[in-house]
Order: structure tokens, then sequence, then C-alpha cells
């Protein structure tokens, strides 16, 4: 299916709402039934019924065809966070005395799902280091339900063959998920290699604007549908329709966004990895990336984020080289126009900052839609204020 058609045609039925170009916002909680006999057989299968919002909706349908198709997965699901796309899914796979195997350092919420929330059910987590496919192996139980995966991280960019992995999971019958936050459908297609599930934050680049929050998951039809019946209803993580429209809207450049991030990446990490006062960057694209091979293999580009770490890591040179930047952004998430920036000892209380510990080291960058000349002049005179 061509890329240019699922993102300006799949699902829009124009003759159906006017001939409208931009779909309508379906702003309605609930829908009407002529007859008895059809609100029975609705109720009986919301999955594919408009009944009530919390469930189906038609915006929202318009927008779950464009993204399974995306993904090349056979149906979706939209949620109204990120981490509600991958909290929802496990809560529907695993029952108490479930196992997880799950690559270490994944997404902050995922590891507190993880370490805090599931095993109030009886679910526990083994972490393993995922670049390895062995570690997978030796981590599997008899009670191993699912392999959750992250390739790549998003602060150190640890890859895992998603191939590879996949293949062990289905010779044990093990469901495999995979958080794409980073890659997005457009530069990286997990189900293409075998994984069954795949969760993504649409904050990111589906959005692309820095004004909605939401999340997706795609899947085979029988696993969506599972999820759809219990859980999802039952939780009721929904988007709303105004949401799923701003996701549409932002599907229409997501192409062109995520090209000029990938190649205004190249040029900056370039400038980086040569200046005096940087010590290292870490992006699977430059060349002394150590999973590089893998990266271009299932990789077929980037988004516009990587970290780097300072020559002098300390505390002070940290913080001063983060508060001398007036341009680019200090915040959380990424994928929008604008540039941000996030250092690791932010989320680390001052005392117990480890200045050897290079996780503690590292400041990730987003690059935004931004001229990168001009980002490279607000990075070269904050880097400035920390050279002797």
């Amino acid at each position: 299916m061509d890329l240019s058609y699922i993102l300006n045609e799949l699902g829009e039925e124009r003759e159906n709402y006017f001939n409208a170009v931009s779909p309508p916002i379906i702003q309605s909680s609930n829908f009407t039934f002529k007859t008895i006999d059809d609100f029975r057989l609705a109720l009986n299968d919301e999955f594919e019924a408009l009944v009530y919002s919390r469930g189906q909706n038609p915006t929202l349908n318009i927008l779950r065809k464009k993204l399974a198709a995306l993904d090349g997965a056979e149906d979706a699901l939209v949620f109204a966070s990120g981490i509600a796309a991958i909290s929802v899914p496990i809560l529907a796979l695993l029952q108490q005395g479930g196992h997880i195997v799950s690559v270490e350092n994944p997404y902050s919420w995922t590891l507190r799902l993880f370490e805090s929330f599931l095993p109030k059910f009886g679910i526990t987590t083994t972490f393993v280091d995922g670049r390895h496919v062995e570690n997978f192996n030796k981590a599997i139980l008899p009670e191993t339900k699912l392999i959750y995966l992250e390739s790549p991280n998003t602060f150190s960019y640890e890859l895992q063959d998603l191939g590879a992995v996949a293949k062990l999971a289905k010779s044990k019958g093990i469901i495999t998920m995979c958080d794409n936050s980073y890659c997005s459908p457009y530069y990286q297609k997990p189900i293409s290699l075998g994984i069954d599930l795949v969760a993504q934050s649409a904050t990111k680049y589906v959005g692309g604007h820095s004004d909605v929050v939401a999340g997706v998951l795609t899947g085979s039809k029988a696993l969506i549908t599972r999820i759809f019946n219990q859980e999802f209803m039952n939780i009721g993580a929904s988007l709303s329709p105004h949401s799923a429209w701003l996701l549409i809207r932002g599907l229409r450049t997501m192409p062109l966004r995520l090209q000029r991030s990938f190649e205004s990446a190249k040029t900056i990490t370039s400038w980086l990895g040569r200046h005096p006062a940087i010590d290292k960057v870490i992006w699977p694209f430059t060349g002394d990336f150590k999973q590089s091979k893998l990266a271009h293999q299932q990789m077929q580009g980037s988004g516009g984020m990587f970290s780097f770490t300072l020559k002098d890591p300390s505390l002070q040179k940290t913080e001063t080289f983060c508060n001398s930047l007036q341009h680019i952004l200090m915040a959380v998430s990424w994928g929008g126009h604008e540039s941000l920036i996030i250092p690791n000892i932010a989320t680390i209380a001052k005392d117990e900052y480890d200045v050897n510990s290079e996780r503690h080291q590292l400041i990730r960058m987003y690059v935004g839609l931004e001229e990168a000349d001009y980002l490279i002049k607000d990075l070269e005179q904050a880097l400035t204020a920390i050279t002797p």
C-alpha cells in the first residue's frame, strides 16, 4: 500500500461527509439505533459497531486504519497516552503468576509499571541486556508470557535484533511487544520482522506539534480484538475524537518532518563529535555506534534524537551548559517542531549524582525543524560558557 495513499486517503470516504477534504470530528459520545435487533447486535460486538465513543468512534476509526497500515498490521487501537498503549495490552495478556522478560532501562513509566504496579497482581519481570539474544533465552521461565522490547532505547539507544528475538519467542509460544516510539513506523516496522504487538507514543512523531497526548498499539486482529473486548473497554483509556483528528492532521506531514529532523541530526551530531568540549555522541547513525550494522539492517533512518556527554561531566558544568541554551528548550518528550534537551541529571537528586556513571552524564537532544546552523550556534555559545 502506497505511503501517500495511507496518509492522505485511506479510511477517508469523503462522499460520506459532504466531500470535505479534511475528515470531520465526530464529537459524539454515543450512537443511535432504529430497532432492538440492531441495538442488540451492536452491543454484542462493540469492536465492529458504533455504540459509545469509549469503544469505537468514526474519527478514531479513520486514524486506526491509517496507523495499522503504516505498521503493516491487521488492526490498531488508539489510546489517551503512550503508556496506556503499553499498560493496557500487558494487563490483557498476563495473569497472576505470569512473567515478563524485558530489556533493561526501558521508558521510565514502563519501568515503573514492571517494578511497582504489576507485582501487585503477582506478575514479575526479569530485565536483560537486550543487545544479546541469548540473554532473552536465559531469562525465559515456564511462566513467561511476554518478551518486551524497546529498540532503540530512548536515552542510550541500545538495539535488539527484533527478528532474532521474534523467532526465539515464537519457538516457545511467547508473545513479543516492542515500543517503536523512537523510530515510528516510517523508519522501522517491527511487525515485518515478526514482532506481535507494536506500541508507540503518538504524542511524538504522529502528532508532531506538541499539542496532543496519545498512544497507538498495532498487531493482529485477533490480539487487538482480545485486548479491546476486556481491558481496553474496562479501563477506558480511549482517545478523544478531537485528539484523533489532530493525529490525522499530523500524519499528513510526518514523512517531511522526520526527514528534516534526521538530516539535521546528521549535521549536528557530526559537529558535536568534533567539538573539544564533547566527550561522546551516542546515536544509531554515527560511524562509531557499536550496533551500527544492526541499526542499518532494521531501521531505515532515525528520528533526530541523540545523546552526548561532556568532557567535563561535573554537575556544575552540565547545569551551566544546559542553563545557557537560549533557543533549544529544556523539556521532556520529542517529535514536535521545537528542539528540546533533557539532561539526565534532572531526574537525579544532586547528592545522588555519580560523575563516573555515563548514564548519569547523558544529555539527550531532540532536533526539531529549525535550521541546523541555528541550533549549532546555540550549542556553541552554551559550550563556550563551560570552556576555560
